[in-house]
């Protein structure tokens, strides 16, 4: 009668641990997400403007179109994939499935230069605006992968602890894909002297970990979710709210407020920091461009390794000690990075892996808190709604960094910060701009993660609220399954 019960408790769903074969597969999912979002990030500019021959201010706009339309789709698709119904594949996979090889072509797209004309001037609008298209429908596939990839976290397991590990192997692929990029670009560049091929052979590298690392992910989780998927048909409400119903309970819903502040301050911080330590490292600290990398490797390179540290200690003394513990030591670098001066290189690098430990827990505890969200919401009104949570929660974090950088690049020009011009030594900076700069790495991010550990505190699901929220929700499954 025990073996039996063992066993059937092996086969819920809501009740089994997570194997490792489960964890890395789902971890892969975030590698080509990863690897393709980080060259993006660091490379899209240069290469319109000194590969495609684009003008600084109309490249600019490109991505701030690109930009808008990737948080604009987020609700979308994630509302979508809460209504698809697939026996086959559930309701998240089949956007993964059929959108890997679209979002890996897509992307690889963006790095050619196509020659509409001989002539430059009569080659750029048409440029201009096929960048524009590739990117809006690249950032399109972009979502249609990734949102229904983070929304599947509750339905691969419902247990507290068992999330925040799941998270950690999630980061761990996408801090480690992050990374590779760098790493990657080292080796391609070095290798090859044409500055279009170099793109060129990057970004079709990157295409092909991408699209493996989605099927791996896809094939790797398929039967857990397919469980949970059964499991959901036979217990949840068969009505549906309509959309802007949805939405008014979404925000009605306290600790989701609370998350949506945590991962916004959090990731303000993370944003904020990446952003300025290029100008930071070479302006402020005097030291090459061929640095920076780096400095940044030994920022992710030490959240990468304390992932699992942080996860662990979560089951010991939970995820908001582990916020205050990892937020604290990023502040105390922050605020040391403000008063660096020329030649303490050792202590740079000593600032840099203690703001690494911190931002792995940027990374870690606000995605391991959302779906509790989802579970009290479930509780509440009857219904599963991962997509429309976590696509408002991507879309509000994503207008909201936009903000903030934005805010830094206009404080950095109205303290006289000079732009370099190509082909000549980069300028030297006026007092005024370094200590903007400085301002940019310490006490802006310092602001925002105090914010962020105000909301943590006041966060109001415990470990103790989240096992009663799962405890009713097992008593009305089993009611249904009784009545049934």
């Amino acid at each position: 009668m025990n073996d039996s019960a063992d066993g059937d408790a092996q086969r819920d769903p809501k009740s089994e641990k997570l194997d490792l074969k489960t964890k890395l597969a789902y971890g892969a999912g975030d590698l080509g997400p990863a690897v393709t979002a980080n060259i993006s990030v660091f490379f899209l500019l240069v290469f319109f403007t000194n590969v495609a021959g684009i003008p600084a201010g109309l490249a600019g706009s490109i991505l701030m179109i690109g930009k808008i339309w990737d948080g604009i789709n987020d609700p979308l698709v994630g509302f979508l994939t809460d209504k698809t119904k697939s026996r086959r594949w559930g309701r998240r996979l089949p956007w993964m499935f059929y959108g890997a090889i679209p979002f890996g072509i897509f992307f690889f797209l963006q790095w050619i230069v196509p020659r509409f004309s001989a002539n430059q001037s009569d080659n750029l609008w048409p440029l201009f605006w096929y960048y524009v298209v590739i990117g809006v429908i690249s950032q399109s596939f972009y979502t249609v992968v990734n949102l229904p990839y983070t929304a599947m976290t509750p339905e691969l397991t419902q247990d507290y602890d068992e999330r925040t590990s799941l998270n950690s192997y999630r980061f761990t692929f996408s801090i480690g894909g992050s990374i590779l990029s760098l790493i990657l670009t080292q080796i391609v560049f070095s290798q090859i002297s044409d500055r279009q091929q170099q793109y060129l052979v990057l970004a079709a590298v990157c295409t092909v970990i991408s699209i493996l690392g989605l099927y791996w992910c896809v094939f790797g989780v398929r039967d857990r979710i397919l469980a949970f998927e059964a499991k959901r048909i036979q217990t949840e409400e068969p009505e549906s709210l309509p959309f802007l119903e949805q939405l008014k309970i979404v925000f009605s819903n306290r600790p989701f407020l609370f998350v949506i502040g945590i991962y916004l301050f959090s990731w303000l911080g993370v944003q904020i920091t990446a952003s300025i330590i290029p100008y930071f490292v070479v302006d402020c600290m005097g030291l090459k461009e061929s640095d920076v990398p780096t400095v940044l490797i030994a920022v992710q390179g030490t959240a990468l390794l304390m992932l699992f540290v942080w996860g662990a200690l979560s089951k010991k003394i939970g995820k908001k000690v582990v916020y205050f513990l990892g937020m604290s030591l990023w502040i105390i670098a922050a605020a040391g990075l403000f008063f660096l001066q020329p030649g303490q290189i050792i202590l740079m690098y000593v600032m840099a892996v203690m703001a690494g430990v911190g931002v792995s827990t940027a990374y870690l505890i606000p995605w391991s808190m959302i779906p509790d969200v989802i579970e009290l919401d479930e509780l509440q009104t009857g219904q599963r709604r991962e997509g429309i949570f976590y696509g408002f929660m991507v879309l509000l974090q994503k207008f909201g960094l936009a903000f903030g950088l934005f805010l830094v690049g206009n404080a950095l020009q109205v303290a006289g910060f000079k732009e370099s011009v190509a082909g000549s030594p980069l300028p030297i900076q006026p007092e005024s701009a370094l200590f903007a700069i400085r301002i940019a790495v310490g006490p802006i991010p310092t602001v925002c993660l105090i914010f962020g550990l105000v909301l943590t505190y006041f966060y109001p699901i415990t470990r103790e609220m989240h096992a009663e929220i799962m405890l009713k929700l097992k008593e009305r499954q089993e009611k249904k399954e009784n009545f049934n």
